[in-house]
């Protein structure tokens, strides 16, 4: 078991519990815990199922909850108090959760309700692993020089996300120009995942080919220098649409009991022959940079 991982994230959230009444920005959450914003998130929504700030505001709720039955509080107090700007939208978000209005909840005097703290250990991963086995390939991957179009984007542990909206027309627009790109090395192209900055989850993404030689880069395209180093690397097999799935699963199953931490460096996408954008049987390489 890779404790390294669980105790970070239980950092976090241990922040989370102690700032449940104060503004609470998630890249200070991320830096409780000793990460980055982006893969603090990632390993989160992987280990929980949801995001982190889905789940700030679950532990938000639940407190408002002891405020009800054991004060006077007025309710608009209360809402102000679990970070709401108006009784509205408090009363909308604790309907949507507890099926009842806070002044019901309130009327009722029973302690029937509650979202139990976050708490991480080997029993809780082990549940949400359901015995999954898969073992990545360990690879020395060589240093990579690159050419290809460069996007923006919120991946999907990030309540932003806008991944649908962003790679595929990228994608479009590279395979289309790929033969403007000279002393291309042909079979296969490289998806490239980093984070811009720690302290937010905005993350880069290049749909690139390796290149020989000192070519001219187009116009409107990036060079991307990968430098070498330890990858695991994962095959998704199935539809494209759905590699979220082994992305989660890399992060919150191996990553978290293989014993190896993520470097820091970019993630990797392989796309070669056994790629196809409508066959259940294609195949996309991911590849995780570890120590």
């Amino acid at each position: 078991m890779n404790a390294y991982y669980l105790e970070r994230i239980q950092r976090g959230v241990d922040y989370v519990e102690a700032h449940l009444e104060e503004e609470i920005a998630l890249s200070v959450v991320a830096k409780a815990g000793g990460l980055s914003q982006w893969h603090f998130q990632r390993i989160f929504k992987a280990l929980t199922g949801e995001t982190l700030k889905t789940y700030i505001r679950s532990r938000r709720l639940a407190n408002t909850l002891d405020r009800l039955l054991d004060t006077d509080l007025r309710i608009l107090d209360i809402a102000l108090l679990a970070g709401f700007e108006t009784q509205e939208s408090f009363a909308r978000a604790f309907r949507s959760a507890f099926s009842m209005t806070p002044t019901e909840y309130r009327r009722l005097k029973k302690r029937s309700l509650f979202i139990r703290k976050l708490r991480l250990d080997e029993a809780m991963l082990k549940h949400i692993q359901g015995g999954v086995s898969i073992e990545p390939e360990i690879v020395r991957q060589a240093a990579l020089r690159l050419i290809g179009l460069r996007t923006t984007f919120h991946g999907v542990d990030s309540e932003k996300n806008n991944l649908g909206e962003k790679l595929p027309p990228l994608w479009a627009s590279f395979m289309s120009r790929l033969p403007e790109v000279k002393h291309a090395c042909p079979g296969i192209c490289y998806g490239v995942v980093r984070s811009l900055h720690a302290d937010d989850d905005l993350l880069e993404y290049h749909a690139a080919i390796e290149v020989v030689g000192e070519g001219l880069v187009p116009e409107g395209m990036a060079l991307i220098e990968v430098p070498a180093g330890t990858y695991a690397r994962f095959e998704h097999r199935g539809e494209a649409q759905a590699i979220d799935r082994t992305v989660s699963y890399a992060y919150s199953t191996w990553l978290l009991q293989s014993g190896h931490q993520h470097s820091g460096g970019p993630d990797l996408e392989f796309y070669d022959h056994r790629y196809h954008p409508t066959d259940p049987s294609s195949v996309i390489g991911y590849a995780l940079p570890i120590e």
